[in-house]
């Protein structure tokens, strides 16, 4: 089985962008981040009302590197320490070497290739660093431009589910995206 630790934290660094760890002073962007009708849109889960409520979610962010359940990054532009996004690994299966990659942006650097850029160093990551044999994308299928970003990066459709999640009173699809090792592309 997979060993999993994450100490000491790993920042990583692509051409512009520096993956940093998520604390604290982060608070007003990830409230600006999990608040927000659009950028949460895609992601079933409830808004952030407050900002107890975003440094709870950083509290939990923090609590899963720690016990090495999960791993997350702030994603800044080099020379700029402002989180614009969070990227990570979620929902880490260490018995079958597969992890699933998470990210979100503020909506103002969308279409800037970021994510893509931060998607490629975080999957590399679990493959070089972690040992992962696959890593999954778990998407709501109407969000196309994460479709988008998923395919650039050599992910590959396995499944269409039909509302197999319950979510603000209805039930909704999601599609799985995944990539292996031996088709990785660094």
């Amino acid at each position: 089985m997979l060993v999993i630790n994450f100490h000491p934290f790993q920042n990583l660094e692509t051409e512009r962008l520096l993956l940093r760890r998520i604390d604290n002073t982060d608070v007003n962007e990830v409230f600006a981040l999990r608040s927000n009708a659009s950028t949460m849109q895609y992601i079933p889960r409830p808004l952030v009302q407050n900002d107890q409520e975003a440094l709870a979610h950083i509290t939990m962010i923090n609590d899963k590197i720690e016990n090495n359940e999960g791993i997350n990054w702030a994603i800044t532009i080099k020379g700029n320490p402002k989180l614009i996004g969070i990227i990570g690994h979620y929902r880490i299966q260490p018995q079958n070497y597969r992890a699933e990659i998470g990210y979100m942006i503020l909506p103002e650097y969308n279409d800037q290739g970021i994510i893509t850029e931060a998607i490629k160093e975080v999957v590399r990551f679990g493959f070089e660093e972690m040992q992962l044999h696959s890593i999954e994308a778990i998407i709501d299928p109407r969000n196309l431009a994460s479709e988008r970003v998923l395919q650039k990066n050599g992910f590959v459709k396995e499944a269409h589910i039909l509302e197999n999640e319950f979510f603000d009173c209805k039930f909704i699809d999601t599609v799985i995206y995944s990539l292996l090792k031996r088709n990785f592309k660094g």
